[in-house]
């Protein structure tokens, strides 16, 4: 496990707490990898007891994350099943191990850091990496190894003026990116949750709009609007799964932007800012530090 930095970690009532000792780089290596063994065996014991189709039970583990992560913002998952996350205002990616609480990897865009407002990422059919600064500007490049600066090519959706944006997916059925709208700025929208398509292959109709009214979502809820911080798609249903910070909101909607469920958000979550959703039902929930320390959250999804 080349350059692999075990997480802080905080468990559940589902998952006993541990520590890595220090010492002798031999032994710690040691147990490192007991203490890695020992979480996975668990986290699958955990998700066994929970089983799938049961209600949202307490979290199935929380990893704390290191300070290099403490702007936490959007998370994707590749199409292997690996966590990705990126820092807030650096162009840095990390792979999370979300089994292990470890951090595998870390790489960089540019020979210079870039820098930014990001608040999203996806990552293509084709492995193709997407990262989304909130004027809507895309980042478009390759993963990149432990360390390693990726080149990037920048894309302009001219859609700053439209919104100020807070999340981005990739719907492999259209082949498009989904942009999901924190803060709309068109006047007639304001009432409405909105996500922008945008197609990767460039033609006359490379965009598209699905709103949403936002007094469908809110129903009992009491909240007075709904601002998107994170979207993906359920790998089972392919619905679009909508995380609001400011909110504490889940929201599903169907593709065409039928309201499925808006719920509140399972577990306490200071700024919930990245929402992923793993092929095997587990729904995973990214918090910035604010004013803490950042973290993943995990849950067994109905």
């Amino acid at each position: 496990m080349t350059r692999a930095r075990v997480a802080a970690l905080l468990f559940s009532s589902l998952l006993t707490a541990c520590s890595v000792s220090k010492g002798d780089a031999a032994v710690r290596k040691e147990g490192e990898s007991a203490v890695l063994a020992q979480r996975e065996l668990r986290m699958r014991e955990a998700l066994a007891r929970t089983g799938p189709g049961a209600p949202n039970p307490a979290a199935l583990a929380r990893w704390l994350l290191p300070k290099s992560l403490k702007q936490i913002s959007g998370l994707a998952l590749t199409a292997d099943g690996r966590l990705l996350a990126h820092d807030d205002s650096h162009g840095r990616v990390a792979e999370i191990d979300y089994r292990r609480g470890t951090i595998v990897k870390e790489f960089l865009l540019g020979p210079e850091v870039v820098k930014a407002d990001f608040e999203g990422i996806t990552v293509s059919g084709d492995g193709t990496v997407y990262l989304l600064a909130s004027n809507g500007t895309l980042y478009e490049f390759k993963e990149g190894k432990d360390g390693e600066h990726v080149p990037y090519t920048m894309h302009d959706t001219g859609l700053g003026q439209d919104c100020e944006f807070e999340g981005v997916a990739f719907d492999a059925s259209i082949q498009s990116l989904l942009l999901a709208c924190k803060i709309v700025k068109t006047l007639a929208l304001r009432d409405s949750m909105v996500i922008f398509r945008w197609k990767l292959r460039e033609g006359t109709e490379r965009l598209s709009r699905l709103t949403v009214p936002v007094s469908r979502l809110i129903g009992s809820n009491g909240w007075k609007t709904v601002h998107p911080s994170d979207i993906t798609i359920d790998p089972k249903s392919g619905n679009y799964v909508i995380v609001s910070s400011r909110d504490k909101a889940l929201v599903e909607i169907t593709p065409a932007g039928a309201v499925v469920s808006a719920r509140l958000l399972p577990g306490d979550h200071a700024q919930a800012e990245g929402v992923a959703i793993t092929k095997d039902r587990i729904l995973i929930i990214s918090d910035e530090a604010a004013g803490g320390t950042a973290a993943i959250t995990l849950y067994r999804l109905p």
